[in-house]
């Protein structure tokens, strides 16, 4: 694949930024765009300097359904109806064959069960469902876990395929037998509205069954699972675009008569280069329902550390990170249990010095993907006492979080010693601006947010610009002040880390 994600971010005043536009003012090509996320679907058009048009943004709700017992999932054909209304909603006033490209976002690790006519036989599970914790261990215990990961770059966990199609086969076997394809949720909803087959590259390296060297399904996961290589839909790249659709679909969105869909990709890629992570000097630190630090890299890493993963986006390039399970998720929490506070509250005690007394925090509400693995793990909060409120509560919380995105940037500069910046984004950064102050401190690096809506969203629609007008520059990246650590808060930091790790260590490990 050609290098086309390194699209210019540039500076002359002729170069619009990223905010909205008019339709009788955005020049074509235009972008359908959609975005999957955990808590909705939206769909937008673009122009051609990725500037989302306004009056044609429509979003979804939906929520996974969760238990106690691991369960995280959404319906499937729900999502459908969604995209379908939400493109419907897109391109309203859109005449026949004006937009050249569809590209599709989704949240990463999902699987759908379909049977021989297209149906799904289960709900979308999630990359939050650790309900295979069981056949985790069992794997684990037959298969060198350090050769997996060195060979799909990632570990044996939940949130990947490998257990959680043991888990299917020693659930649901009536189920298992009768699935004809397992899909991403991407590839689902391509297929019921389009009639598209294949999945992407980095769709298949985010479900942990890609080996990252060979850029083919790993064998021996599939011989340890019991599944066909057949069972899956073919690998492509993401600039490989496909033009037959079912007629059904150009019925219905005229709009779309001769557009090119692009293979539905995993959020995390859209994620960086919708904020201008694009190449290995940036790395991108997202922070939404989920969180995660992330950059792309030319190849793959020969050796990678035993925290993170490494996700092939195409035969050319990789992306290197680590996720974190509970980030928004854990404010959303602490809102609605134990420490309701205002907006000013919180921006105010995040702001504030570090305190001796503030109580710790491992965040790990449904289960902990980088550093450890822990797919099991559920949060732990010590040095509690009378005297811990709702502020104390939440000061901790905030510092687990932090202490969580240092563990994987640590080893993340392993990997890339040549990171110059962290750019930082998603709805939390939004929320609560002053977020990023104890994670610059933990990190021991300045943290730049950027201010750009629905950048996941964005960064698809700019991929899809940057394959069909590779020389055109997309439209530039406004940015906030930067968050500078204060080295007087040092000290505090670093024994926050290692008290962390301490209770890691006996709780999470041990």
């Amino acid at each position: 694949m050609e290098d086309r994600t390194r699209y210019p971010n540039m500076t002359d005043e002729s170069i619009p930024t990223t905010q909205s536009i008019p339709l009788d003012a955005a020049p074509a090509p235009y972008v359908l765009a959609i975005d999957i996320g955990s808590g909705s679907t939206r769909g937008c058009l673009y122009d051609a300097y990725a500037r989302p048009v306004k009056k044609h943004l429509f979003k979804a709700e939906h929520a996974f359904v969760e238990a106690a017992d691991g369960t995280a999932e959404v319906d499937a054909d729900q999502v459908v109806r969604e995209v379908a209304e939400v493109i419907d909603g897109a391109l309203t006033g859109i005449g026949p064959g004006l937009v050249r490209a569809v590209v599709m976002d989704t949240f990463a690790s999902s699987l759908v069960c379909v049977d021989e006519a297209g149906d799904a036989l289960t709900p979308c599970f999630t990359y939050a469902d650790s309900r295979s914790w069981a056949q985790l261990a069992r794997l684990r215990s037959q298969l060198d876990e350090t050769a997996v990961h060195q060979r799909t770059g990632t570990r044996l966990h939940t949130s990947y395929h490998p257990p959680r199609l043991l888990w299917l086969r020693d659930e649901f076997p009536e189920v298992f037998a009768k699935t004809a394809k397992f899909l991403s949720l991407g590839e689902y909803v391509y297929a019921r509205l389009a009639g598209i087959e294949g999945a992407a590259t980095s769709t298949m390296a985010w479900a942990g069954i890609l080996n990252r060297h060979t850029c083919e399904l790993d064998e021996e996961l599939l011989a340890a699972v019991g599944v066909d290589r057949s069972r899956f839909a073919p690998i492509i790249d993401p600039d490989e675009p496909i033009t037959e659709v079912s007629a059904p679909a150009l019925t219905r969105w005229p709009a779309l008569q001769g557009a090119a869909w692009f293979p539905a990709v995993p959020d995390g890629f859209a994620s960086n280069l919708g904020v201008g992570a694009d190449s290995p000097a940036a790395a991108a630190l997202s922070a939404a329902t989920s969180g995660a630090i992330r950059v792309i890299v030319d190849g793959t890493p020969d050796e990678l550390p035993a925290g993170l993963w490494a996700y092939r986006v195409s035969r050319t390039q990789s992306i290197v990170g680590g996720a974190l399970n509970d980030v928004g998720r854990v404010t959303l929490w602490l809102q609605g249990t134990l420490a309701p506070l205002s907006y000013e509250e919180i921006d105010e005690l995040l702001r504030a010095e570090p305190s001796e007394g503030t109580p710790l925090v491992l965040p790990f509400l449904t289960g902990e993907r980088s550093t450890g693995w822990a797919g099991e793990a559920r949060a732990v909060l010590t040095g509690v006492s009378s005297s811990s409120g709702p502020r104390e509560l939440w000061r901790g919380a905030a510092e687990g979080i932090a202490v969580s995105y240092a563990r994987v940037f640590e080893q993340l500069l392993e990997v890339d010693p040549g990171i110059t910046r962290v750019i930082a984004s998603g709805g939390v950064t939004g929320a609560y601006p002053s977020f990023m102050v104890p994670v610059s401190n933990a990190l021991g690096f300045p943290v730049q947010v950027v201010d750009v809506k629905r950048m996941t969203m964005r960064g698809a629609a700019a991929f899809a610009l940057s394959v069909l007008q590779p020389d055109r520059p997309l439209a530039t990246i406004p940015q906030t002040g930067l968050t500078v650590p204060d080295p007087a808060q040092r000290p505090y930091f670093d024994d926050l880390r290692a008290r962390f790790d301490s209770v890691y260590d006996a709780v999470i490990t041990g």
